[in-house]
């Protein structure tokens, strides 16, 4: 972990509420796809954790949703402005080379995937991507996926592709993999570790301080009580105590 001064390159509505920020300076502690930041905002006391979507020399990106002040604030936040971070926090991914790799995504949940993918496209493996939201203005950047991906999309409503949930759109496109990563709402990544314990799960908690001190975010596993900031925010789908 490091604290670290960023400057905002940009900040740009990519969907309904859903905004892409890219920020430059000392990122060298973010190591793996599925870390997160945390992010001091002007006028908010408690720092706002933000999962990184994307990340390389001198820059990381977020993608983040409006729902509430903290984050309709940041999406006000214009370019040039320097953002106070921690960064290098969390678990992430333990991303394995295998030949059937899945990503479930639900809503805001597909941020840590354009990392992911990134790196599968750089071992030659194009994963496939079941990505679901409420509807179509839910869904963000998916010119962009389906050009690095197997994409398959689905929504509540059927607004947009398959109409219905991640879990019966696995079914319904019969998709096979060995391994699986999900990130998304609580109830989604509940039912898909219950239909398949072979994979990882990233959660999202209410954090106090980010990097393990303050024990607020603390989970039930099956090893005990665990920290999503630090022996998380991925853990093993069948470790974890729906």
């Amino acid at each position: 972990m490091r604290e670290v001064e960023l400057k905002i390159k940009q900040n740009t509505q990519v969907s309904k509420d859903i905004y892409l920020m890219r920020l430059e300076g000392d990122v060298s502690e973010v190591k793996n796809p599925g870390e997160f930041i945390n992010i001091t905002l002007p006028s908010h006391y408690l720092r706002r954790p933000i999962s990184v979507s994307d990340f390389g020399p001198g820059y990381i990106e977020i993608l983040f949703k409006i729902l509430g002040q903290g984050t309709k604030d940041m999406s006000a936040l214009q370019e040039g402005h320097t953002l106070n971070c921690l960064v290098g926090l969390g678990n992430g991914f333990d991303l394995k080379d295998d030949n059937k790799p899945l990503l479930v995504a639900g809503g805001i949940g597909i941020a840590p995937f354009f990392s992911v993918i990134k790196y599968y496209n750089s071992k030659g493996i194009k994963p496939t991507l079941v990505y679901g939201a409420r509807s179509k203005d839910d869904l963000v950047l998916i010119d962009k996926l389906a050009r690095i991906c197997d994409l398959h999309l689905c929504t509540d409503d059927g607004s947009y592709g398959f109409k219905g949930n991640v879990l019966q759109l696995i079914k319904n496109d019969n998709i096979n993999f060995d391994y699986y990563y999900a990130c998304g709402p609580y109830r989604m990544l509940e039912a898909l570790a219950k239909a398949y314990p072979n994979g990882e799960v990233s959660l999202e908690a209410r954090m106090g301080c980010g990097f393990g001190a303050c024990m607020g975010c603390s989970i039930k596993t099956t090893k005990g009580p665990k920290r999503v900031c630090k022996e998380g925010p991925v853990f093993k789908a069948s470790e974890v105590e729906f």
